[in-house]
Parts: C-alpha cells; sequence; structure tokens
C-alpha cells in the first residue's frame, strides 16, 4: 500500500514544536519505484535546520513503524526558499512590510508592499505613475481568490 498525503500531513502537524510553525505543504512524487515526500514547514520566527531535522526524524520512524507502508521512500523536510510562492495567509503574515511581486489570475502583475494581511485577502502599497506627476502611493486590497502566486522580492540594499 502507498503512503497517503493526508498521512504524511496529520504527522508533520503533530510533530511539529510548538504552535509558532505550521505547515506549508506536502509534495510526493514516484520515481523509479520510490516515493519522494516533501515536506515545508514555515515558522512565525523563522525555521531552524535542527527543527527540520527532528521533524523529519519524528515521521520517518513513525513511516518505518508502519508495516502497512512497504513501498522505500525518500523523506525530505525543510522550509520554503526565497523564491517559494507563498501559500497560506500565516506565511503572508510573517512578512509584512516586505514588497511583494503578485501575479494576478488575469494575467495582469502587481509589485508592492504588504501592508495588511485579512481574512479574504492582502493589501498592498502600491506605486501609481501618472505621466508629468509623481508618483504616489496607494492602497490595493487583493483577495486570495484572484491571486495566482505571490513571491517576496529580496532586497540588498
Amino acid at each position: 500500500m502507498g503512503i497517503q498525503r493526508h498521512t504524511i500531513e496529520d504527522l508533520a502537524k503533530k510533530h511539529l514544536p510548538d504552535d509558532s510553525h505550521f505547515l506549508v505543504e506536502v509534495k510526493m512524487e514516484d520515481k523509479s519505484g520510490k516515493s519522494k515526500i516533501m515536506v515545508l514547514i514555515d515558522a512565525d520566527q523563522g525555521v531552524t535546520i535542527d527543527t527540520c531535522a527532528r521533524v523529519s526524524r519524528a515521521i520517518g520512524e513513525e513511516l518505518e513503524a508502519d508495516e502497512s507502508i512497504v513501498d522505500a521512500f525518500v523523506l525530505e523536510v525543510s522550509s520554503p526558499g526565497l523564491d517559494y510562492p507563498l501559500a497560506t495567509p500565516r506565511q503572508y503574515q510573517k512578512n509584512v512590510g516586505r514588497e511583494l511581486r503578485v501575479w494576478l489570475q488575469s494575467g495582469e502583475e502587481q509589485k508592492g508592499k504588504l501592508i495588511a494581511v485579512e481574512e479574504s485577502g492582502i493589501k498592498l502599497l502600491i506605486k501609481v505613475k501618472e505621466k508629468g506627476k509623481k508618483a504616489r502611493e496607494e492602497e490595493l486590497s487583493l483577495p486570495y481568490s484572484e491571486i495566482k502566486k505571490s513571491i517576496v522580492q529580496v532586497s540588498f540594499k
């Protein structure tokens, strides 16, 4: 029997160190008879390598103890990289004050500073430039349903 995604999600949540940590995503793929399981976790204050290792060991031990799982698997637990799209309101929340690049379902693209995270969406502070005038800042509300993907823009200023 194969390993189920919801089983991994439950195990990951169970083994997170505390409430400041949260599950972002579980990705599973089969490669040459082996299941590759990627568990992405995050935390309000950032994730340490040590936490990833502890969560990985705990999930791995439980999977190996489950006799119904006979498939070979590779387990990887990490935090999403800087270029990984934001997926949950909690990830948006930890990035308030940072610049985001947001691709909308319409194909349009917006860039701005994330100033608020709400139940239904996010608020960006964007620069609006009109010909011959100085750029002004304007608030833009974007519902989650209109967002295709959002990526934090890293500044090395």
